[in-house]
């Protein structure tokens, strides 16, 4: 009898802590969600404008890096490439075996280079569209190029 009645507390204990045990409502969650939406809201934003910064940074240390092949490349050859043998002419190998890249670069969103030698800015320009692909634009369209690569 002894065993019955201890069974029996533990059941009665346990149907208690059941009745006690509580999952929160569909109105808790909800306002939950709506808190996790406004501050997503808020942050986004700032989060994809840093990586627009980024890209226009690596941008221009890719183009700085251009811009010591070639004149690398000058040392060498005593010229610059023309703009018809353009960026190409640092990956190919020279009469000397010398690649001034192992590989031929381009901008952050994947768009090539533009190459002009003589520059409308000096010796050589090299150049990115931006963003958007095409001459001209503002912000994160805006053309960027060898002469402004130390803003």
């Amino acid at each position: 009898m002894n065993i019955d009645l201890v069974q029996q507390n533990i059941l009665k204990q346990t149907l208690k802590q059941k009745q006690h045990e509580r999952g929160f409502t569909l109105l808790e969650i909800m306002v939950v969600l709506v808190i996790i939406g406004v501050l997503a809201a808020m942050v986004a934003p700032r989060f994809i404008e840093r990586a627009d910064e980024a890209k226009v940074d690596a941008t221009r240390a890719q183009i700085q890096n251009i811009e010591q092949a070639m004149k690398l490349y000058r040392l060498q050859h005593g010229r610059y490439p023309s703009s018809s043998e353009g960026i190409q002419a640092l990956v190919s190998p020279g009469k000397n075996g010398k690649r001034y890249l192992d590989s031929l670069p381009k901008d952050a969103w994947g768009n090539p280079f533009i190459y002009l030698s003589p520059g409308v800015h000096g010796d050589f320009d090299i150049l990115s569209y931006g963003a958007d692909a095409k001459a001209g634009g503002s912000g994160f369209d805006a053309d960027i190029g060898n002469w402004d690569a130390q803003k």
